[in-house]
């Protein structure tokens, strides 16, 4: 991992602890979501959730900043976030 990957990595480990939340176990799965958040940092400058389309409209994508608006009804429907990230 290189150093914004790092960041992102402890940045969730934290997160998900403070918000009664696991990391995925599955390993390939955190890296994926951790590398997709790293690159739209690189891109964009905020860390948007690699599984959503980015717009190009910061108002309207706001809502796809990980953790995006959308996690908490989809860990309480699928178990996880929709990028697997996070889990219950």
């Amino acid at each position: 991992m290189d150093d914004i990957e790092s960041q992102i990595y402890e940045w969730a480990k934290d997160y998900a602890t403070k918000n009664g939340l696991n990391l995925n176990t599955d390993y390939d799965i955190v890296v994926q979501a951790i590398k997709g958040l790293a690159q739209n940092k690189r891109e964009y400058g905020v860390q948007y959730c690699g599984c959503r389309q980015v717009t190009g409209d910061a108002k309207k994508d706001k809502d796809l900043i990980c953790p995006c608006i959308y996690r908490t009804l989809d860990i309480r429907k699928r178990g996880s976030c929709k990028c697997g990230l996070f889990v219950k």
